[in-house]
């Protein structure tokens, strides 16, 4: 024992060793101490956050610091800590060796300390026992020991297994003693179900216990052996899966059988076992279902039920429904209901139900047991209590439906459910959600009814409340309760309808009205398009069978009084009295009823429907009643019987068939009864309201329709009334005006046609229709019409039966008379243009008038008339009449393709068919004019910047019509053509600068055509005009006229030039005009006495008459001018002769000399020039030797007339030979050739030019420096500018010009400067070039060489090619302003813009432009580039050009005997180049400002262009600030300081 304690103690030592390293060495994981640090920071900062609001500024301060302060010193060891975790692992491996020393060093120490104790304590007093000497001998000489006690085999070794055969034998002769001793005992009933198996038998007692028990041995004596006991009972709602019962008290019961088996009487041992366990069993069942009741209690049913009693192991009482029973102190127990469980001692638990009279009949008796019983056996106190009340609530609902029997004789009450639950419906048919749902309340017994579909009932609060008290109360309760449900079937019924059902509303009638006398259950109707009509429904139970319904229908007519406007007899339908009204009558009769509410509703008429015809129409099937009754059977007191099954019906059981029906005939015939009524007040006859076949709709048919002058009349007839002798003068007007389109309308649709109409016109309908949208409906008149009278194309359009349709939005009924009268006004429409059409079709119809070639009846429907024409009826014109505007209008259209031309023209056309009323004279027109506004449609209307103002964006052609065959065309809002549409292929132009009234006056703002009668006469056809004027004459030969003497003549026109408007007089013939004069100038109509007066009938006005002679405006003399008129007359007008002159050139030509194509000068004329010269202009300008007549100005002023062929060739756009640019009309460039000659004037006169008197007219002369310039029109189309430079007289030897140079400069003009788009900066720009030194001049000439013969440039090997700028594009800017020129020269200073464009043969991408502006110094003779000092200007570039200009500078040196402009620009374009970003070869890079291209450059603002005037006066003096705006103060001084510095490189 010693050395065990010894032992132990050591043990416990090492253990208290073991656990001090790990005591001091203790660790935390730096995870969690970082939570712990951010955790404790969170928390100081928001005690700080809470805290600091209620402290000073200087206390927060203090805080917050001291917290920072804190934080960051914990933060700063943390951050120690990290940065140590690094070698943790070292330290780690280090600490453990240390440990693992120091514990086997504490293991030694305490070795030597338990060794030293125990030999001077323990093994002092030690002593050994005797040695065993037997034994050992034993030992050792056998081997072996045999001297052991015999309990230690006894107890420890274990006897050899028995073999399992055996086994088997023993097991199978037990069960033969255990069946055996079964056999001969006494064995119970309730253990009857047991088995034999292995020797034992297991008795098993279903929801109690289980047993097994075996036999020791085969005697009669020998008791059983209790094995085993399973108790069955469970409780699986409150237990958990735990066992009720806990092992001691198995082990106890296991005992006390175990010794009653063997004190008992084996024959009846047995009996012991079953008593025994059997009562234990029945207990506990019963402590369980205790347990159960009381959790319910206190759980969920509270007092709802009651442990009356409770025995243990006996019974066990629960009552329920404690409010059904009399008292609840305990007396009158019989009437309470109860459960009783009570144990039995032969059988399971049993339940008893109390009172027992209350569970119905013996089947539902039996069906209690048999569930309570089974729910006693799952030990379920729940499933027993659900089942009770269950078929508890089935007896009482059984109990009412009884009672709703009783005055409910076909009422099909139904009865089910797992809840119970009694349905019983009040109406045929009934929703199964109408019927009345009565169920019994669980939990107090209580009745509980509602409607599911009516949940906001009121009347089921008093029904439940009859249920559980007075059931006499039920009849009346279930008869409001089916009005109610009645009048919300009203309203579900009407919810898709135009109306709205209500159950009150404020009308009153008199006492003795019918309307007074309608039953009290009732509901109005409001119909919500027909505000004055009510309808009022009226319920009534069939006494046959009170769950069905009559319905009675009454519509009342009201009206909306106010409360004084009632009487004091009338009294509201609902039955009471207006007693408020004689009050309100007695007070302030005064009072206007107007100002009044109008609240109130009074009864005017009532008419009620018959159910039947009103539900019944003429294509409504009729049912018998008979086949109706023969389906029901009768009961015995003679009411139908309910049917087994509800009947199908067509409509749902909530939708009253018989309301919809009559709500739907009310606001279907209202409208057409209030239309017929207002067609009936303006008399048109109409056959009333109508049902069509198979009553698919109703239609209302009028006879006739009146007349539009009826119409008319009826629209504007006054009302009677006293005030209208109190009428405004100033309604005189409008009367005035009416009065005016009566007789317009009498005189344009006469009776006769009126007449023709009506006989087309077969029928005339009046529907509605609903659109698909589900919009309101709509009216739709159909009028059926027989053919028309012009046959149209529109495949639509080819029978005889016509039908034309007009929608109408349907109104109330009191803006009826505005629907009317839109159906006269589309009526009117009608009959207008069938008026138009009528004297139209006469004229179509007959082939002498050949209307049918010229247009084509595309489509006529009686309210729009649509025509086309042209040479492929490629154009339409579509017309009819508008209510809005009270006019024709008429809409063109246009193929794909082109527009129409007579778009132009809308206006006028259309006023011009409003004013004459005459289509064949508008097809006439349209005829005529198509082809010449076709050819004027080419001209282009683009707005054009630049042109003569910057700023303002100007119409290159601005078309202002005047009337259908005038119109006038304005040229750059500076020039004016008046152009005449004539008839027969012809077309005039004058210029419209001069009044028509008189010639000498101009029109304010519009400046003459200086040749224009030159330039159209190039385009006169005289052969095709006098041919159209002589087939006219063919067919209105012209009258004679008397002679006219000398004196007469004078006197009658010695006041001037006649006007154009006076085409009908007649002069004396021309004289020949002597053999030196022009053949060209139109000849005099005026004497000469010393020569013989030509003796002809009758000629034309040929030109004004005067005493002055005029020679021609240009170059090319015009032809005589010819007076063409109006298309819209049928005789073109009387034939001209012309007499050839005796010594003219042109005297023995005919005029079918002209030349054969289209559009060409009407003969071959001699050209102005002197013979041997070039067409080019370029030789030595010689004087002609023709006559010069003075001037005549107004010449254009006289019509020139041209055919649409000429006129179509004068108008296209087309390339001039000789010329590039873009395709532009001849008429744009010839004017703009004058615009230019015309800017040029005021140039030469602002540059102060010396400018000289031109010999020829139209030409410009003037002189510069050592330069003669002299500016022309090409006599041969006058299309194109061109300039004639010659050297001076007085000019020095050493300014020689080289001939090919001031070609050069010609070209240049002809090409670049008075070129489309025709700018006046390109002029300005252009005659400052001759501002400079003739020297300076020569290198320029030279830049605009390489521009002119862009190959040039290849062949010297230039890398750019050069481009001379002459006008300020985007890309100059800011140093020059838009639009304005952009040379720029002072007295010593040259500002020039260069274009460089890259030249390559291989294909690159598209590189953008380079704009350099380049500043010459003539001082110094040096190039530079004008520095811009911007942020945006792109540096590469600039150094890039600025050092290859230094470059030059430095080669070229001090050597002044030549100019380096030239040369400066030639060695720029051969050496320049430049790294491209992101590219490796040297090209020039671009960038988005400065002297990018004119695509890309930046925008000028307006106030910036504004401060550029006075600035640019500091540089030209001689420049006029107004015409071009100049730069900004800042840029112009950088633009200065470069040219007075000399540019940054110098």
């Amino acid at each position: 024992m010693p050395p065990i304690e010894i032992q132990q103690q050591q043990m416990q030592q090492a253990n208290q060793q073991m656990a001090l390293p790990n005591q001091s060495g203790a660790s935390i994981s730096l995870s969690m101490l970082i939570d712990f640090i951010v955790q404790r920071t969170y928390h100081d900062l928001t005690v700080l956050s809470e805290l600091l609001p209620r402290k000073t500024d200087m206390e927060r301060k203090i805080e917050i610091y001291n917290f920072a302060a804190r934080t960051r010193q914990l933060f700063i060891r943390l951050l120690a800590l990290v940065k140590w975790a690094n070698s943790a692992s070292k330290v780690d491996k280090s600490t453990l060796i240390m440990s693992f020393l120091d514990k086997q060093s504490m293991l030694f120490i305490e070795t030597a300390d338990m060794l030293t104790k125990m030999a001077r304590e323990t093994l002092v007093q030690a002593r050994l026992p005797s040695f065993h000497i037997p034994a050992a001998v034993e030992v050792l000489t056998t081997g072996s020991y045999n001297r052991l006690p015999l309990c230690i085999k006894e107890n420890l070794v274990k006897p050899d297994p028995i073999l399992p055969q055996e086994v088997d034998a023993t097991l199978a002769r037990l069960n033969q003693v255990i069946q055996h001793r079964l056999v001969t005992g006494n064995l119970l009933p309730q253990l009857k179900k047991f088995k034999i198996d292995k020797g034992r038998v297991t008795f098993n007692v279903p929801n109690e216990f289980s047993v097994s028990l075996t036999m020791m041995g085969d005697g009669n004596d020998v008791p059983w052996r209790l094995l085993d006991i399973d108790i069955l009972v469970e409780d699986k709602e409150t237990g958990d899966g735990k066992a009720l019962v806990h092992t001691l008290q198995v082990n106890y019961i296991h005992g006390l059988i175990q010794r009653r088996l063997v004190n008992t009487n084996q024959q009846s041992a047995l009996c012991e076992v079953y008593n025994c366990l059997h009562y234990f069993c029945q207990s506990l069942q019963l402590e369980v279902l205790y347990t159960q009741t009381l959790r319910l209690c206190r759980d969920r049913l509270d007092d709802n039920i009651h442990v009356e009693e409770y025995v243990v192991g006996n019974k066990l009482t629960v009552s329920y429904w404690r409010e059904l029973s009399n008292s609840k102190d305990g007396n009158k127990s019989e009437m309470r209901y109860r459960i009783t469980i009570q144990a039995d001692s032969s059988n399971s638990l049993s339940v008893f139900h109390f009172p027992s009279t209350s569970l119905g009949t013996k089947d539902s008796e039996a069906k209690v047991r048999e569930k309570t019983e089974l729910a006693v056996k799952m030990l379920s106190m729940e499933r027993l209590l659900v089942h009770t009340v269950y078929f508890r609530s089935v007896a009482r609902l059984t109990d009412i439906q009884s009672e709703f029997k009783s005055f409910m004789k076909d009422a099909d009450c139904n009865l089910q459910g797992t809840t119970a639950i009694l349905t019983i419906p009040i109406l045929n048919p009934c929703l199964r959600a109408e019927q009345i749902h009565i169920t019994v309340d669980t939990h107090t017994g209580r009745y509980h009814c509602h409607v599911p579909k009516h949940q906001d009932c009121p009347i089921m609060t008093e029904m439940q409340t009859a249920l559980n008290t007075d059931h006499s109360k039920l009849p009346e309760l279930v008869s409001e309760l089916r009005y109610w449900i009645i009048k919300r079937r009203c309203e579900k019924t009407l919810q898709h309808l135009p109306a709205t059902a209500k159950e009150r509303l404020p009308i009153i009638a008199s006492s003795a009205h019918p309307a007074t006398k309608i039953g009290r259950h009732k509901m109005f109707v409001q119909l919500h398009r027909h505000s004055n009509v009510i309808l009022i429904v009226g319920f009534k139970s069939k006494d046959s069978n009170p769950n069905e319904m009559e319905y009675t229908f009454y519509l009342v007519t009201i009206k909306h009084i106010s409360i004084d406007e009632s009487s004091a007899d009338e009294q509201s339908i609902d039955g009471s009295t207006n007693g408020s009204t004689s009050t309100n009558n007695s007070g302030n009769t005064n009072q206007s009823t107007a100002e009044m509410p109008k609240m109130f509703l009074r009864v005017l008429t009532m008419i009620e429907f018959d159910t039947f015809v009103a539900t019944h129409g003429s294509g409504t099937n009729i049912v018998k009643n008979d086949d109706i009754s023969l389906k029901r059977k009768l009961g015995p007191e003679g009411f139908f019987l309910p049917p087994n099954k509800q009947a199908k019906t067509i409509y749902p059981a909530y939708f009253i068939p018989e309301l919809a029906h009559v709500v739907a005939m009310c606001d279907e015939k209202l409208p057409f009864i209030s239309l017929a009524e207002e067609f009936s007040k303006r008399n048109i006859p109409h056959s009333g309201l109508q049902n069509e076949a198979h009553a698919s709709s109703l239609v209302l048919n009028l006879l006739t329709l009146p007349s539009p002058f009826d119409i008319t009349i009826h629209t504007t007839a006054p009302e009677k009334s006293p005030e209208k002798n109190k009428i405004d003068k100033a309604a005189d007007a409008p009367k005035t005006n009416q009065y005016e389109k009566q007789l317009f309308l009498q005189s344009f649709v006469t009776k006769s046609i009126y007449n023709a109409l009506m006989k087309r016109l077969l029928s005339i309908s009046i529907r509605t229709q609903v659109n698909k949208t589900n919009l309101p409906r709509v009216w739709l008149l159909e009028l059926i019409f027989f053919s028309t009278p012009l046959q149209s194309t529109h495949y639509k359009e080819q029978g005889q039966r016509r039908a034309v349709y007009f929608q109408y939005e349907m109104l109330n009924s009191e803006s009826v008379g505005k629907t009317v009268d839109l159906m006269l006004n589309d009526w009117m429409k009608i009959a207008l243009l069938y008026a138009l059409v009528h004297e139209f079709a006469e004229l179509y119809n007959a082939d002498k008038y050949n209307l049918k070639n010229i247009v084509t009846i595309k489509s006529h429907n009686y309210t729009s008339l649509m025509l086309q024409y042209g040479l492929q009826k490629e154009y339409c014109v579509n017309i009819e009449w508008c209510n809005e505007t009270k006019q024709f209008q008429m809409i063109f259209t246009g193929n794909n393709l082109h527009v129409n031309p007579h778009s132009l023209l809308k206006d006028q056309l259309q006023c011009h068919l409003n004013t004459h009323h005459n289509l064949a004279q508008i097809v006439h027109i349209l005829n005529e004019t198509y082809q010449p506004l076709y050819s004027i449609g080419k001209l282009p209307i683009i707005p054009q910047l630049g042109t003569s103002n910057a700023k303002i964006p100007v119409l290159s052609f601005c078309i202002i019509p005047q009337s259908p065959t005038l119109l006038r065309i304005v040229f750059q809002g500076t020039y004016c053509l008046e152009i005449r549409l004539r008839g027969g292929g012809l077309v005039s132009i004058r210029d419209g600068a001069y009044s028509r009234f008189d010639r000498i006056n101009v029109v304010m703002d519009i400046i003459p055509t200086q040749g224009l009668k030159g330039f159209l006469s190039k385009y006169v056809d005289e052969n095709a005009v006098y041919r159209r004027r002589s087939q006219s004459e063919d067919d209105n030969p012209p009258s004679p006229i008397p002679q006219m003497d000398e004196t007469q003549w004078t006197s009658s026109h010695r006041g001037g030039p006649a006007s154009p408007r006076d085409s009908g007089l007649r002069f004396a013939a021309p004289q020949t005009p002597p053999s030196t004069s022009n053949p060209h100038t139109p000849a005099s109509p005026h004497p000469v006495q010393h020569q013989t007066q030509q003796q002809h009938p009758n000629f034309n006005m040929t030109s004004p008459p005067t005493h002055i002679p005029h020679p021609s405006p240009g170059f090319m003399p015009p032809s005589s001018p010819l007076n063409q008129p109006s298309p819209m007359t049928m005789s073109p007008g009387p034939n001209l002769y012309i007499q050839g002159h005796a010594d003219s050139p042109f005297s023995q030509m005919s005029p079918a000399a002209a030349s054969a194509w289209p559009g060409s000068p009407g003969m071959p004329r001699p050209s102005p020039r002197p013979p041997g010269q070039s067409p080019d202009h370029k030789s030595q300008m010689t004087p002609h030797h023709s006559r010069i007549l003075p001037a005549r100005s107004w010449a254009g002023a006289i019509p020139t007339l041209l055919t649409q062929e000429a006129f179509e060739t004068l108008c296209k756009p087309c390339a001039l030979m000789g010329i590039p640019g873009p395709d532009m009309s001849p008429l744009e460039r010839f004017l703009g050739c004058v615009f230019m000659k015309r800017q040029l004037q005021r140039i030469v006169k602002e540059s102060n030019f010396v400018q000289s008197q031109a010999v020829e007219p139209g030409v410009i002369l003037f002189r510069v420096e050592g330069l003669q310039c002299q500016v022309f029109s090409n006599p041969e189309h006058m299309q194109s500018l061109h300039v004639k430079i010659t050297p001076a007289i007085e000019m020095k030897p050493q300014y020689q010009w080289n001939p090919d140079d001031l070609l050069t400069l010609e070209t240049y003009f002809e090409l670049k400067v008075a070129a489309p788009p025709y700018r006046q900066s390109s002029l300005y720009g252009f005659a400052r070039l001759f501002n400079v030194p003739p020297y300076i001049l020569k290198d320029l000439i030279q830049i605009i060489r390489l521009e002119l013969k862009p190959d040039l440039c290849k062949s010297m090997g230039l890398h750019f090619s050069a481009q001379l700028s002459l006008r300020a594009t985007f890309s100059q800017l800011p140093i020059i302003p838009l639009g304005a020129p952009s040379v720029v020269n002072t007295k010593n200073k040259l500002l020039f813009f260069l274009e460089l464009t890259r030249i390559s043969d291989q294909p690159l991408p598209p590189y953008p432009i380079i704009m350099l502006p380049l500043i010459y110094d003539m001082f110094t003779n040096v190039l530079t580039l004008a520095e811009r000092r911007d942020a945006n200007t792109p540096m590469i570039i600039m150094q890039a050009v600025s050092l290859q200009l230094r470059k030059f500078n430095e080669k070229r040196g001090t050597n002044t005997g030549e100019t380096s402009l030239y040369a400066a620009v030639l060695d720029l374009l051969a050496n320049l180049s430049f790294p491209m970003p992101g590219a490796n070869t040297m090209v020039p890079n671009l960038p988005n400002q400065g002297v990018i291209g004119p695509n890309q450059g930046p925008f000028m603002p307006p106030q910036m262009q504004q401060q550029m005037a006075p600035q640019m006066n500091q540089m030209n003096p001689q420049m006029n600030p107004m015409d071009m705006p100049q730069a900004p103060p800042h840029m112009m001084n950088q633009m200065n300081m470069g040219m007075n510095m000399g540019g940054p490189n110098e």
